[in-house]
């Protein structure tokens, strides 16, 4: 285990360097994930509640004629702007790579007898073919892939779009990095959102300037694991955001500062994107 820390530890990981593991499915963290999610008095997993019924208000005013409108929720987690927008007159789609959240969303789902379809899968592997009006990406996810990746998702978003359907999908704005900190911290924690056991957190965020990516890393170690854990994000301007989903094929119909719709300034931590096919 001496090996494993020292590793994580010696060397910066190169760019879109993945975990040791998938810390959405972990059985401890993924209990953590969508207590964060249904939290929505903090914009830790989900955004403030106040910020998602604005947002589900902005898609509905961006699609006309909304009634059975088919919507591809990716990255749905527990299902919030889901039901929202299934509330709204959507046929809603919702996927999500965290089975414990599409468990939870299913569930919810039937208790209040919304129909919508959930699918515990990794969006990258949807396979969908002009199926949806709409397809959302949302709580900046999309930079959270590496370009190749990102390069993947937006084909198979582009396949599943009906002729003329619209992407909607936010991103960090430069302007992101004047909160990011570039740090080095250790703590011990008894138990927390990494771990039930007592462990020790040694978190290091870094920028990289040349490709302009933050990392947020945290390595877990407990008495007998070590664990590491990459968070990754793009930091995007308008040109390389607009430029990225054009070469994908996609039309541009304005941005935002964010996915309440506000009007561009190019001064909030988001952009966010309207495409369409």
């Amino acid at each position: 285990m001496n090996t494993k820390i020292i590793n994580y530890i010696k060397q910066q990981p190169p760019i879109y360097f993945k975990s040791s593991k998938a810390f959405w499915d972990d059985e401890h963290i993924s209990k953590s994930m969508l207590k964060a999610h249904l939290n929505t008095d903090t914009d830790g997993a989900s955004r403030k509640l106040d910020t998602i019924q604005k947002s589900v208000e902005w898609i509905y005013h961006c699609c006309q004629n909304v009634q059975n409108k088919k919507l591809l929720d990716l990255g749905c987690g527990a299902g919030i702007y889901s039901e929202l927008l299934y509330d709204k007159g959507f046929s809603v789609t919702g996927i999500d790579f965290s089975k414990r959240s599409i468990e939870y969303a299913q569930n919810h789902a039937k208790e209040t007898a919304r129909k919508i379809q959930y699918y515990y899968q990794d969006y990258l592997n949807i396979n969908y073919e002009n199926e949806f009006d709409i397809v959302i990406l949302i709580y900046c996810d999309f930079g959270v892939l590496s370009p190749q990746n990102r390069t993947i998702l937006l084909t198979k978003i582009k396949k599943a779009l009906k002729k003329d359907g619209i992407l909607i999908l936010d991103v960090f704005n430069s302007c992101y990095l004047n909160s990011f900190e570039i740090m080095q911290n250790i703590k011990y924690e008894k138990y927390g959102f990494w771990s039930a056991e007592p462990h020790i957190i040694i978190q290091r965020n870094q920028y990289y300037k040349k490709t302009k990516n933050t990392l947020e890393q945290y390595i877990i170690i407990t008495e007998n694991d070590c664990e590491c854990f990459n968070i990754w994000n793009q930091i995007y301007s308008p040109n390389t955001f607009t430029e990225e989903l054009k070469l994908a094929g996609f039309k541009i119909i304005d941005i935002y500062d964010d996915v309440k719709g506000t009007h561009f300034t190019g001064q909030s931590e988001t952009i966010c994107g309207i495409f369409k096919t």
